[in-house]
């Protein structure tokens, strides 16, 4: 059968698509890894990748193949860290990733907690955007995500962790509430495509793709930055509750027609089976109780982020 170094071998040109790539990133020569993948192949019996195809795509053989090779290096890792907590040597090692307008105010207001809750844990964080999370959870990069749901997939344990209402940042309107219908002649200041607020806010406000358009526009990649521009050039822009600066009070809740307030509900995705599955508990139910103390508002309407 094959062996476990032809398995990481297989998984790395299943991410990178090229030799050349897949090859520097295992510290081999191009020649070794094709000659290692191939004989793989030869022991499986059947052809694994379509080297026909630039870049490199997986054959239906190899995509039944891959989960089947993932666990088997997930579960070759933990013979390893066995024998790392026999000498005392071992570190957990888990991987989160969080949205942008999450991460935003969370990783600030938690990672000292995360550091205490989880003294003998190498916490990685990063910003990905929702579908990159999603694809990183896949590929077994990441163990954990933090995002903005609905979110159902048989692939992956859903947790609900909180509510948080969006409101308008609209510092040329006086109260604190508006009707939606009154952000209609007001300029739209969008976050970059790919951000799940945007599509949100899109939704909600009935925006075209191309409505934010006029003669000089900028799509911003964070929420302080949109608010700046809002605050020089007015319009408006949706900011998430726990995002807002307490500052200030030019958010104004906004309600629909049918009298609802816009809001997201933040989940975190964990793998249905996990052997750090207690450190990613601990993580989630820290999530849990700093932000469910949010808005309960039952007119809470959740927005889809499609």
């Amino acid at each position: 059968m094959i062996s476990i170094q032809q398995i990481q071998y297989i998984l790395s040109l299943s991410e990178e698509k090229q030799f050349q790539k897949a090859s520097e990133l295992c510290f081999v020569t191009q020649p070794t890894l094709s000659m290692q993948v191939k004989k793989a192949e030869q022991m499986l019996g059947g052809q694994l990748f379509d080297r026909s195809r630039s870049p490199l795509e997986m054959t239906k053989f190899g995509n039944e193949l891959l989960p089947i090779f993932r666990d088997i290096i997930a579960d070759y890792s933990n013979i390893e860290n066995v024998v790392l907590k026999k000498d005392g040597l071992y570190k957990e090692e888990i991987k989160l990733a969080i949205i942008p307008t999450i991460a935003g105010y969370m990783i600030p207001e938690l990672y000292n907690e995360w550091k205490k809750t989880l003294p003998n844990v190498q916490l990685t964080i990063e910003e990905l955007k929702t579908e990159e999370i999603l694809s990183s959870l896949e590929d077994r990069k990441i163990d954990i995500g933090i995002l903005a749901g609905p979110i159902i997939n048989p692939k992956w344990r859903t947790i609900p962790l909180f509510k948080e209402e969006i409101k308008a940042f609209l510092p040329s309107k006086k109260g604190t509430d508006i009707k939606l219908e009154h952000l209609v002649n007001e300029h739209p200041w969008l976050l970059t495509k790919g951000n799940c607020l945007r599509t949100q806010m899109m939704h909600f406000c009935q925006l075209k793709s191309d409505e934010s358009k006029d003669n000089w526009d900028y799509e911003g990649g964070n929420i302080s930055l949109l608010e700046n521009m809002v605050l020089i050039n007015g319009g408006y822009t949706l900011v998430p509750e726990f995002y807002m600066n307490k500052n200030t009070k030019d958010y104004k809740r906004i309600f629909s027609a049918a009298n609802e307030v816009p809001a997201r509900e933040v989940v975190s995705l964990v793998p249905n089976k996990s052997p750090k599955m207690k450190f990613l508990e601990a993580i989630i139910r820290t999530v849990q109780l700093e932000y469910n103390k949010g808005t309960s508002n039952s007119s809470l309407s959740i927005l889809n982020w499609k």
